[in-house]
């Protein structure tokens, strides 16, 4: 069936006729990628809000000063660390480091220390040797505070 209107028809070509000569649809600029992956665009995430708190207590330290530092070591090898290389040796607890162990030793026996070495020994529990300051005498704070001496 043919339009009713002429005109409308006319000038409907009329402008597709002036788009085809002008090229709109034919330069469409394309973006140039560098890699040869496609990574997904970075989405909006928006910050939790729950309705209620999913835990509720805090969690203390797993590890205070008492748990870190089990006992002294009074053991041959043990004396004649302290008495040559003023050094004490502890065992502690497996999970500590050496900060924590040298931490727990100044607010237990008030001593400071100027290296902590530590191994494992073969039944699993956790040794540190620690060497005092040259001010303080390992042998007196034996007697004194851990009283092995």
């Amino acid at each position: 069936m043919a339009p009713s209107d002429n005109k409308t028809g006319k000038n409907k070509a009329n402008a597709a006729a002036k788009a085809v000569a002008k090229g709109a649809s034919l330069h469409k600029s394309r973006k140039v990628r560098t890699t040869s992956t496609f990574h997904r665009p970075k989405t909006l995430q928006l910050s939790r809000s729950p309705k209620y708190p999913r835990v509720s207590v805090n969690k203390g330290p797993a590890l205070d000063f008492n748990k870190i530092v089990l006992y002294p070591l009074n053991t041959e090898s043990a004396m004649k660390k302290i008495e040559e290389n003023n050094t004490l040796v502890f065992i502690v607890n497996v999970k500590s480091n050496k900060r924590q162990i040298k931490q727990a030793l100044k607010k237990l026996y008030d001593v400071d220390t100027v290296k902590i070495n530590t191994l494992i020994r073969p039944d699993g529990t956790k040794k540190a040797f620690a060497r005092l300051t040259p001010d303080v005498d390992a042998l007196d704070i034996a007697a004194t505070k851990l009283a092995i001496v």
